[in-house]
């Protein structure tokens, strides 16, 4: 009898570690968008994503579909916020909220010109490469 528990539980912890080891990070690739616009200039490496301090319209995070010739979101995402300061690189949390869209002109509103709006996914199935944005 002993052996037979033994061997549950054995059993048990070896399926529990399997279920976790089998989660994928990063599997959905996401982006920022005002309104309809894609953020990033190119969805690359080389890829680098700004706006100027007059922007309006919602801001979110999407996943996306990726192809030659366009880039197409499909669902949003929670995200959370931070502004990082231009001349001492502090990293400040916007708000405790987590968005699925904030108006882009409240969050422009805290940031001064050079600053950087970070965008953070609350979770790690999202890769979010350009996640931060350069405030012109």
């Amino acid at each position: 009898m002993r052996h037979v528990i033994q061997l549950a539980l054995l059993f048990w912890g070896c399926t529990l570690a399997n279920l976790c080891v089998g989660q994928q990070t990063f599997k959905d690739c996401a982006a920022a968008f005002v309104d309809s616009k894609m953020i990033v200039n190119e969805y690359t490496t080389k890829g680098t994503c700004s706006l100027p301090t007059t922007a309006t319209g919602k801001l979110t995070v999407n996943t996306i579909v990726l192809s030659p010739t366009e880039s197409k979101a499909v669902d949003r995402i929670a995200f959370k916020i931070a502004i990082r300061d231009k001349a001492t690189q502090t990293l400040v949390l916007f708000s405790k909220e987590e968005f699925k869209q904030v108006p882009v002109q409240k969050v422009l509103a805290k940031c001064r010109k050079g600053d950087r709006i970070v965008l953070l996914t609350l979770d790690d199935s999202y890769a979010l490469p350009h996640n931060e944005i350069l405030v012109q």
